[in-house]
């Protein structure tokens, strides 16, 4: 995949949003993209699980998670589902752990730290929402770009 995030925003202008620099990456793919697939949970990784079971066909889960720095919601198992699964990334408003099997994992992955507790699983939380983090917002169907660079949003491809 060719593509750098400085270019889409210098050609694209305010066409396409622009994430806050929050995230940092833990996956193998530094460079990755697709359409958003959204989920809202909080501390509960039981529906990034169910999504991460079923076919990616190159898209790109955004999970809001609250922003929680106090578990992890993606870890080395569900990376492999990802890969497996056929998903171009994973974006967590939150935690991840595994972070050095999550390396080894042909997969983007951006989240906001790494941290060694899990989830509870009580299977709480929504899909399909539009949502709001890092100063825009995520909403299904569009396409998200990521790179070295930053992240940012378009409401159509634009490569």
């Amino acid at each position: 995949m060719t593509f750098h995030t400085t270019d889409i925003s210098d050609h694209q202008g305010e066409r396409v949003q622009v994430a806050d620099p929050i995230f940092r990456h833990f996956g193998q793919r530094g460079r990755f993209a697709g359409q958003i697939a959204t989920l809202k949970v909080f501390e509960d990784n039981s529906l990034v699980r169910a999504a991460l079971e079923t076919q990616g066909h190159g898209r790109v889960l955004v999970v809001d998670g609250g922003g929680s720095l106090r578990c992890a919601l993606v870890g080395g198992q569900l990376g492999e589902l990802a890969v497996q699964n056929g998903w171009s990334g994973i974006v967590v408003w939150g935690c991840v752990r595994d972070t050095a099997e999550l390396h080894g994992h042909d997969v983007g992955i951006l989240a906001l730290a790494s941290h060694p507790r899990k989830s509870v699983k009580k299977g709480e939380g929504s899909r399909d929402l539009v949502l709001h983090f890092a100063g825009i917002s995520f909403v299904p169907g569009h396409w998200l770009y990521a790179d070295e660079d930053g992240l940012l949003v378009a409401p159509e491809p634009v490569i």
